[in-house]
């Protein structure tokens, strides 16, 4: 069968899996010339949209033209009306600038629509472009982790960072957007048009902002604590349920739903009570920032009216300041209060930048390209320990193992066996030594490539809520319905498809759980058949399973072995008869090598596993006896 037809992902797709995400350097941390260390973000993210924010931005300035030109109007009808009472210009002089200042804002009013249009489109195509980006570029890394790294992960703490914190961080750039760019510019506009008017008000005008800077620079640690402290909360929370949830039948066997409900609970509590000092910290922040700005615009309405009591200004210039300077006061105002905003925004950004930052990574890009492969394995003196751990796993083994042969791996528990798989998988690299295939360093090989030509039947089987067709052909672009048949028979599942209600087409449930363990690992088996695989990984596949299961399992495997290299962890020896060579580990070692028949004549290490094997296993009948 050609792997290209039966639908593996076509090459063109492939290398697409490899490209690194653009978004990645968003995330990436810069250093200053002190050497301090700094993300960067908000000046990255606006540097790649600087053309549709500059665009937006002039267009914000004449969406929002009535709400500055409103009081310069108002001020220029009131000086028209009041000179014309006055006797200083003609009624029909001052009906005309009435008549001109109608028009201008007139224009400014129905212009806004079709403005106002215009920016949410580009606005809403930038932001949610660059909101699915990031999330994407998180899903990329997430899937780009090692092995080792990602099951040092909990689930449910990282569901939350990605629903919950890219979801800040999407807020982040949108207030940017939406609320730091537009009231900055309104701001400078209000200033602006006070400057052209009048100096000395300018100038207190400019007052509002360090009162307001400073209040911000009082409150912003506490706020973003505070933040900080509730997505921590709301991590551990969603943690907890994804357990609970994981847990279900146990807890119910055991009659320990209120543990449950308990310790749920006081995750839920913990969450409350961040909130409501989250809640407090605003509220307290927001009330402070409204009294400040409230007392600056009674001010500036008394010191106009000094002003024109004085003289120095007109009665319609106290209405233009005073509107000014409650826009200025508002938008300033507008821009401390998103201080909350921004702190939940930075914490959830210093969050998704810890996943984007990890360099336990797999990297393809680069790599020699694995276009197919005959299925040569060979380990040349591999070494492997832990990160951080003393103890190797594996030590100084060299096997060579030619294409088309089954070998099985045998040994006590923590021998090494699982851990020789993942080698092969290419989850784990030597620590010394290397793992070649057809003769390549599997190390200098595009794993993304070379793991479509192997597949693997884990101890656990590994089902997700769907068919039973599409839990065999998870991933597959195209497929025959005879390829799907052929599988099936090979996994010796075919007879209970059969039976079931809409055969192929019937749902698994959860986790498979409407199926027996025997029935999972066959679904698991026809999934790695039907992508027809140059080698094949047996990893402990029957040892959770009765001996009705195991006897189906074993039948499936020794129908799929025939034509491709095939590796075997048996947890029960009596089924490893037909490999071709056994390999016994211990502590990291193989101690022996050799056919059934032969180690068994040989009396050595595996002898004794095989009759301490048989001695457990006529326990446990007699027990359930």
């Amino acid at each position: 069968m050609n792997r290209s037809e039966n639908g593996s992902v076509p090459r063109s797709k492939q290398e697409r899996i490899d490209v690194v995400p653009d978004y990645d350097y968003l995330f990436a941390e810069t250093t200053t010339k002190k050497g301090k260390k700094k993300n960067g973000f908000f000046g990255k993210i606006a540097k790649m949209n600087f053309c549709p924010l500059l665009f937006s931005s002039l267009l914000y300035i004449f969406q929002t033209a009535p709400v500055w030109l409103m009081p310069l109007v108002t001020a220029d009808v009131i000086d028209a009306v009041t000179r014309a009472v006055g006797g200083a210009i003609t009624a029909q002089q001052a009906l005309k600038a009435v008549g001109i200042d109608a028009l201008i804002i007139t224009i400014a009013i129905l212009q806004n629509e079709p403005v106002t249009l215009l920016r949410t489109v580009l606005t809403s195509k930038m932001l949610r472009r660059t909101g699915a980006g990031i999330k994407s570029c998180v899903v990329r890394k997430l899937q780009s982790l090692s092995v080792t790294y990602a099951k040092d992960m909990e689930t449910g703490r990282i569901q939350a960072k990605f629903l919950k914190d890219t979801d800040a961080v999407d807020g982040l750039f949108s207030c940017l957007v939406n609320t730091i760019i537009p009231n900055i510019i309104s701001a400078v506009i209000a200033t602006v048009i006070a400057l052209s008017k009048n100096g000395v008000v300018a100038l207190f005008f400019l007052c509002v902002v360090p009162f307001n800077v400073a209040l911000s620079r009082l409150f912003s640690k506490k706020i973003r604590k505070r933040y900080r402290e509730l997505r921590e909360h709301t991590e551990s929370m969603s943690s907890r349920l994804a357990t609970m949830l994981e847990m279900l039948t146990v807890t119910k066997a055991h009659g320990l739903e209120q543990t449950e409900i308990s310790a749920v609970n006081s995750s839920i509590s913990g969450v409350a009570n961040a909130g409501k000092k989250v809640d407090l910290t605003g509220a307290r922040f927001g009330s402070w920032a409204w009294c400040l700005n409230t007392f600056l615009s009674a001010a500036c309405m008394v010191f106009c009216a000094v002003l024109a009591v004085r003289g120095k200004i007109s009665v319609g210039d106290i209405v233009l300041y005073q509107t000014m300077f409650v826009s200025l006061s508002g938008y300033v105002s507008t821009l401390v209060n998103v201080l909350p905003t921004l702190g939940s925004g930075f914490d959830a950004l210093s969050s998704v930048s810890g996943i984007m930052s990890v360099k336990d990574v797999e990297m393809n890009i680069g790599k020699r390209s694995v276009p197919s492969i005959s299925g040569d394995v060979e380990f040349k003196n591999v070494c492997y320990k832990y990160p951080g751990s003393e103890e190797y796993i594996i030590k100084n083994l060299s096997l060579k193992v030619k294409a088309g042969e089954c070998i099985a791996v045998v040994g006590a528990s923590g021998s090494g066996k699982s851990t020789i798989m993942n080698l092969v998988i290419g989850f784990l690299t030597p620590v010394s030594g290397s793992v070649l295939i057809d003769g390549k360093p599997l190390s200098e090989c595009n794993l993304s490539e070379y793991r479509h030509h192997i597949s693997v039947v884990p101890q656990n089987s590994i089902l997700f809520s769907g068919s039973i067709r599409d839990n065999i052909t998870y991933g597959l672009s195209r497929y025959t319905e005879e390829e799907l048949s052929r599988a099936m028979e090979l996994a010796d599942l075919a007879e209970v498809v059969k039976s079931m209600p809409y055969g192929v087409d019937s749902d698994v449930g959860e986790h498979g759980d409407k199926l027996s363990g025997g029935q999972k690992q066959r679904v698991t088996i026809a999934r790695a058949l039907i992508r027809n695989p140059a080698i094949l990984i047996f990893d402990e596949a029957t040892s959770a399973l009765d001996n009705i299961s195991e006897y189906h399992v074993q039948k499936a495997i020794s129908s799929c072995v025939a034509g491709r290299t095939t590796f075997i962890v048996a947890h029960r020896l009596s089924t490893i008869r037909g490999a071709d060579r056994i390999i016994v580990m211990d502590k990291g070692e193989c101690v022996e090598e050799g056919t059934y028949e032969e180690l068994m004549a040989k009396k050595g290490k595996f002898f004794e596993l095989k009759n301490l094997n048989d001695v457990n296993a006529k326990a446990a009948e007699e027990a359930l006896a």
